[in-house]
Order: structure tokens, then C-alpha cells, then sequence
């Protein structure tokens, strides 16, 4: 795989030459943090945030403030419209270089925490939201609190950290939050859950939501149905039509979900619709099948079809991420930690309005595990230190401000 150079020349050296495989501080401070890292990451899913509860968000937000003040010892800014529920660490008054991003919304309703509490059992954390993404909030900043411990908080003087709180519904109040904090920074570290065996996602496919709405005339079924345009018939022979234009080859998935036809079982429809998933790994393809969308017409005389819906999140093309791997790459071999690939996948998250916005973004850089967004969502322990660790020393390598230790950073 390539992988590209690192940022503006960066190597990584050791005091003995070459990359390095001694234990450096950062891991060492970081596995010492364990046991405090696992109990903030319990306090946080104890707290149960579904995106659409805008008192449990309210909450939750409180809570990872309280939280994060303990870590870093800084309390953040509570932003978005009215002070809402996001939450920005900004680290000293310098031009923004570096972002870490997270959210602290999960998919999991009310109540999930009576069937499956937060629990941690033979290495593993177990609870709903740990892996996404609660453990990648505790990640970020305890990640900044080793660069602060090591060297000081004006070491960090040009990093922000960003929770939002409506990532999991496609950010519809924070995109526009997201992009700013984002604009003129060298790059974005995302805190969402790793790939399998630690694998970092250097592409993710765009997403766009769409749906087909058919309107024909209402007539009564048995006494004239002659007399109406049956709008669920015309969404029957536009469904395969919508669904050919998926191109699999080239990643492009179009799906036909969840709709609806009529409204009594006794009346010929006037209105039927179907919600449309789409997901594709370039703009290109995104734009083709909106706008092939658009151009559907209706096969039944008499009758509509309209299309609503949008682009929600440009792909995360690879380019956005190369040269982010190489250097994530680097660092984890300096600090003698587990080896791991680059992972292309389907879903979505925030680094895609990032990287299509045009800011290197690498994401997947938080919890290890399995089960997102299912009854088993977990965490595996035992890489909580050594992402922590790379993460801290990504920073300072972004910052130049790698010391000279065990693993120095040097420039050409």
C-alpha cells in the first residue's frame, strides 16, 4: 500500500538513529493512565445521549465538561445556537493547526442502560455508546493532557478539541460548526472507532438521502378504482428504476429503504413514497445519481413523481488521508506499538465534511472493538494506552513540537 510522505518533510528519529522501537514516555504516562481512562469512559456512558433528546444531550454535554475539565484541567466553550449541547477545548490564541473531532450523541434510546449497563470484564468495556464513541472523547483528551504534562499547555497552542452532539443524525446543526473549527487547519484527527485490529479509515464513501414521491388520484376501489391514478402502482415501476442505479463496481450503492403507499385499504392511492439510501466513494458518482434522481419521470398517465432530499456528507476521498497514515504510521513505530493498515469503509462521520471541505483528515483513530450501534458494542483495553499515546504524538509531530527524547521529531 502507499502511503505517502509525511507532512512537510517530518521524520521520525530515535537518540540512537532510525526509527525507533524503545518505550517512550507518552506510552509508558499512558498505560499508567489506564485505570483513570477507564473510569471516565464509565462516567460517560453511564450518561445516556440519544441525538434527538435535546434534555439528555444538555446533560450529556454537562457531564463531558465536567469530564473533560478533570483531564485537562481547561473547561470548554459550550457552542453552537443558544450555547447549545457542542463543546470546543481551544488550546492557546495561535492560528488553529490541529483538530480533534468527536461527538458525544449515541444511537441508543432512553432506558438501553437498564438491559446493558456499562460494565468492564476481562480487558473489554462493555455499554452502549463506549465504542462510539464515548472512549474516543476520553482518548482525545487525555491525549492532550500528555502532551500538556509533558511540555507544558502552550504545547498545545494551536490544537481544538470538538464533541458535538448530533453526529449520529448527519450534524445537522454542527456541519456548518464542524467546518469552520476545521478551515485552515494541517489536519483533522477523528475520534471514531478503529477498524478491525486497529485499522485507521482513510476513506469513507459520501452519503446523500432521497425520497421518491409519487402523487396520482384518489377513487374509491370498488365502486370506480377506473377513476383514479394509483400512485402506489407507479412507485411499484419506479423502485427497480431508482435501484438500477446503483454501480457496484464502482462502490455506488443506491437503496430503496423504508415507504409508504395510501392511506385505507378501501381507496386507490393518490400518494406513495420510498426513502432512498445512497452511498458512494466519489462526488463524482454522489452528483450522477442525484441527478439521475432527479430526472425521473412518471410511466402511469396522470401521474407525478417529485424527488426530495440532498447530498448530506461528501465522500472522504483517499488522497485526504495518505500522507496522515504515513505519519500515523511513523509514530506508532517509534513508540514501538502494534502495527495497522489503512481501512476503506461505507459509513459516514464528521471527517467527511472535513476532508471534503479539503483539510487532511485521518479518522478512525479511536477505540478498538466491535458491535457499534449493536447490543454487544465494546471496547478492548488493552489498545486504550497506545492509541492514546499515538494520538499524543501525532500531535506534537503536527506541531513540530515533538521533544527530544526517546522519539525525536526533526525536520529536513
Amino acid at each position: 500500500m502507499d502511503t505517502g510522505a509525511l507532512p512537510a518533510g517530518a521524520h521520525l528519529v530515535t537518540q540512537a538513529g532510525g526509527t525507533g522501537h524503545a518505550t517512550p514516555g507518552h506510552l509508558a504516562a499512558a498505560r499508567s493512565r489506564l485505570p483513570e481512562m477507564v473510569r471516565h469512559a464509565l462516567t460517560l456512558v453511564a450518561c445516556e445521549s440519544p441525538s434527538h433528546d435535546a434534555a439528555a444531550l444538555e446533560g450529556s454535554a454537562a457531564l463531558v465538561a465536567r469530564v473533560g475539565a478533570e483531564i485537562v484541567g481547561t473547561a470548554p466553550a459550550r457552542v453552537g445556537a443558544e450555547g447549545g449541547s457542542h463543546l470546543a477545548w481551544r488550546f492557546g490564541s495561535g492560528p488553529r493547526r490541529v483538530l480533534l473531532l468527536g461527538h458525544h450523541d449515541t444511537v441508543w434510546p432512553i432506558g438501553t442502560l437498564d438491559r446493558l449497563p456499562g460494565v468492564v470484564a476481562d480487558g473489554v468495556l462493555r455499554g452502549p455508546g463506549c465504542l462510539d464513541m464515548k472512549v474516543g472523547i476520553v482518548q482525545a483528551l487525555t491525549a492532550c493532557a500528555l502532551v500538556a504534562e509533558r511540555q507544558g499547555l502552550e504545547a498545545l497552542d494551536g490544537v481544538t478539541v470538538l464533541v458535538t452532539s448530533d453526529e449520529e443524525v448527519g450534524s445537522p446543526g454542527s456541519r456548518d460548526l464542524v467546518e469552520r473549527e476545521a478551515a485552515g487547519c494541517e489536519a483533522v484527527l477523528v475520534l471514531e472507532a478503529a477498524g478491525p485490529g486497529g485499522a485507521l479509515k482513510t476513506a469513507r464513501k459520501g452519503t446523500s438521502a432521497y425520497r421518491v414521491r409519487v402523487t396520482g388520484r384518489a377513487a374509491h376501489a370498488g365502486l370506480e378504482p377506473e377513476a383514479g391514478i394509483n400512485a402506489g402502482v407507479e412507485l411499484a415501476r419506479q423502485i427497480p428504476a431508482v435501484a438500477a442505479l446503483a454501480r457496484p463496481a464502482l462502490g455506488t450503492t443506491v437503496t430503496p429503504t423504508s415507504g409508504q403507499i395510501g392511506t385505507t385499504t378501501n381507496t386507490v392511492p393518490a400518494h406513495a413514497e420510498v426513502w432512498v439510501d445512497v452511498r458512494a466513494a466519489t462526488a463524482q458518482e454522489q452528483h450522477r445519481v442525484e441527478d439521475d434522481l432527479r430526472a425521473l419521470t412518471a410511466r402511469t398517465v396522470g401521474a407525478r413523481v417529485d424527488v426530495e432530499g440532498e447530498i448530506n456528507r461528501p465522500p472522504m476521498e483517499p488522497e485526504m488521508s495518505r500522507r496522515l497514515l504515513a505519519l500515523a504510521q511513523q509514530v506508532a513505530t517509534g513508540l514501538g506499538i502494534r502495527p495497522f493498515v489503512g481501512l476503506a469503509v461505507g459509513g459516514a462521520s464528521d471527517g467527511n465534511l472535513t476532508a471534503g471541505a479539503g483539510v487532511p483528515t485521518l479518522d478512525g483513530l479511536g477505540g478498538v472493538g466491535g458491535g457499534p450501534h449493536a447490543d454487544d458494542e465494546h471496547v478492548d483495553l488493552s489498545y486504550l494506552p497506545e492509541r492514546t499515546a499515538l494520538l499524543a504524538g501525532m500531535i506534537e509531530v503536527l506541531l513540530d513540537r515533538a521533544p527530544s527524547s526517546h522519539e525525536e521529531v526533526s525536520r529536513d
